[in-house]
């Protein structure tokens, strides 16, 4: 699978106004290990990039994080219980009820 992610117009509006709100360049996307599911997604906002970083626009995503969810489609949603972004992963095979976790 290609490595690249998708971002609705939505998501790119939302992260363009966080930044410069926040004063912050770059939105961050990364996984990390853990939460009900075995994987988690982290979403922040930082000034510089890393080593390993990759490029999409404003959001950065490390290497290995990519590699976990390339493919996918970041969205930002507003629901009556609250806004996030939230990722549709095609390589999840399970997921929690929040939408933050999820299995591989």
């Amino acid at each position: 699978m290609e490595k690249k992610l998708e971002f609705t117009a939505r998501a790119k509006s939302e992260i363009e106004k966080i930044t410069k709100s926040e004063a912050k360049k770059y939105f961050r996307i990364s996984v990390q290990g853990g939460g009900c599911s075995g994987f988690k997604y982290n979403f922040s906002f930082e000034d510089k990039l890393e080593k390993d970083d990759i490029l999409f626009d404003q959001a950065i995503i490390d290497k290995i994080s990519l590699d976990i969810i390339a493919g996918s489609i970041v969205d930002f949603k507003k629901e009556m219980i609250g806004e996030s972004f939230v990722i549709d992963n095609p390589k999840a095979s399970a997921s929690c009820g929040c939408g933050l976790s999820f299995s591989v």
